[in-house]
C-alpha cells in the first residue's frame, strides 16, 4: 500500500506543475529553409561527378551503368564507403557463366527480388561487383569483362590491371 501512495505522491505534483508550464507558440518556417535532399538522380550523378574518385587508369572515375542502376549507393559508380563491407568497385559486364558461378558461392544475382526493388540480372548488364568475388572468379576461370574507366582504383587491392585488362569484352 505503501507503495502506490508514494507513486501518487511524487505523480501529482509532476501533473499540477505540469499544467502551470506555459505553452509554447508554434512557428511555421517557410519550406525554403535549409538544405533539401536532392531526388533527381540525374542531378545526384552530375554533383558527383565534381567529387569522384580515380578509376584504375589514374583518370577520373566514370559511370558504371544506369540500366539497372548500380553501385552500392544505386548512384551508378562502383564507389565505396565505410558501410560497404563487399567493396563493390569493380565495373563489370556480367556474363552467364559469372551470374551462374556466383549463384554457385551464394550470391544469387539472377533471381529478382522485388523487396530490394532489384529485378536480377542478364548477361551483358553492367555492374558494380565486389572486389574479392571478381578476383575469385578469375582465378576460377570465369570473371566478367571490366571496365576499366569505370572501376574504382580500390579494386588494385585485389587485383592487379593486367588481371583486370585480360578479361576480354
Amino acid at each position: 500500500m505503501k507503495k502506490y501512495l508514494f507513486v501518487i505522491l511524487i505523480s501529482v505534483p509532476a501533473l499540477l506543475a505540469a499544467q502551470n508550464k506555459p505553452k509554447l507558440k508554434k512557428v511555421s518556417t517557410p519550406n525554403t529553409c535549409g538544405p533539401v535532399k536532392e531526388t533527381n538522380p540525374t542531378i545526384i550523378m552530375n554533383n558527383k561527378l565534381l567529387n569522384r574518385s580515380n578509376n584504375v587508369l589514374g583518370t577520373p572515375l566514370q559511370i558504371a551503368g544506369t540500366d539497372p542502376i548500380t553501385g552500392y549507393y544505386r548512384d551508378g559508380y562502383c564507389t565505396a564507403g565505410a558501410a560497404d563491407r563487399g567493396v563493390h568497385v569493380v565495373a563489370a559486364i556480367v556474363t552467364d557463366q559469372f551470374l551462374a558461378y556466383s549463384k554457385s558461392q551464394g550470391n544469387d544475382l539472377i533471381t529478382p527480388a522485388p523487396n530490394y526493388g532489384f529485378k536480377g540480372l542478364k548477361a551483358g548488364d553492367k555492374w558494380c561487383l565486389c572486389a574479392s568475388r571478381w578476383k575469385e572468379a578469375y582465378t576460377a576461370g570465369v570473371a566478367p569483362p571490366v571496365l576499366l574507366e569505370a572501376t574504382h582504383e580500390k579494386a588494385l587491392a585485389f587485383a592487379t590491371l593486367e588481371e583486370l585488362m585480360s578479361v576480354k569484352r
